[in-house]
């Protein structure tokens, strides 16, 4: 399964603001990961000058790469002023963090309530194998802009949408070696699906990505100990 976000002619339309669940209790969880913390909600006109913002950006990385984004550009292509830009996110990194939100919701939408065996119904095994494979094409298909919006180091793994996988994958483990220290050994699973050692693999060691999948499978098999499925 890919997870594209940007295609090569427009992109796709950012989603807008939905209505909470009849039963906020059973609904799988999405994390507001464009969302900074003084942002617990945003008012309808905020969230389409938040929708317009963004558009404006994909547009100016489908034209120009994630190189050709800066607040300034951002600004100018929806026609705002760039304290505008500064306000709703922060920072470029802000921004390219936001970018990635679409993507992000998609893939969490899909672990915690989509088809086995990457959602729910499949062994905890093979629904890890499939979470590390979703994640490694969704940071191959958005590398440059991954790469870009990473945050500093302080700030990279208190982030939601890390914390959310690390929590799925913690999940997973504990139901696999329910005795093992699974919130540590759940952070060097996690390491292999870093966008920069998969640009390192990809791109400086000309690895294929169907190396890195089969390694993922072999890493989890043997975590689990358990034989990929023929």
């Amino acid at each position: 399964m890919l997870y594209a976000v940007f295609m090569p002619s427009a992109p796709p339309p950012f989603p807008k603001p939905t209505q909470p669940s009849e039963d906020p209790l059973t609904a799988p969880r999405l994390l507001e990961v464009g969302m900074g913390p003084a942002e617990p909600g945003l008012r309808a006109d905020a969230a389409r000058n938040r929708a317009r913002l963004l558009e404006a950006a994909a547009l100016l990385i489908a034209e120009h790469g994630v190189a050709g984004v800066t607040m300034e550009a951002v600004a100018a292509a929806a026609g705002v002023g760039k304290g505008t830009v500064f306000r709703r996110f922060g920072d470029r990194t802000g921004l390219l963090t936001a970018l990635l939100d679409h993507t992000a919701r998609r893939l969490q939408a899909d672990f915690l309530g989509g088809p086995p065996p990457l959602g729910p119904g499949a062994p905890p095994a093979e629904r890890l194998r499939a979470f590390g494979v979703a994640v490694l094409y969704r940071a191959a298909e958005q590398l440059d802009l991954q790469l870009a919006a990473q945050p500093e180091a302080e700030r990279r793994f208190s982030h939601p949408s890390v914390q959310a996988l690390h929590t799925h994958v913690v999940m997973l483990l504990r139901q696999i070696h329910p005795d093992a220290d699974c919130d540590l050994l759940a952070r060097p699973l996690l390491a292999c699906l870093d966008p920069a050692l998969i640009s390192h693999l990809t791109r400086q060691c000309g690895m294929p990505m169907e190396r890195l999948e089969a390694g993922w499978n072999d890493l989890v098999d043997r975590i689990a100990r358990t034989e990929t499925p023929a």
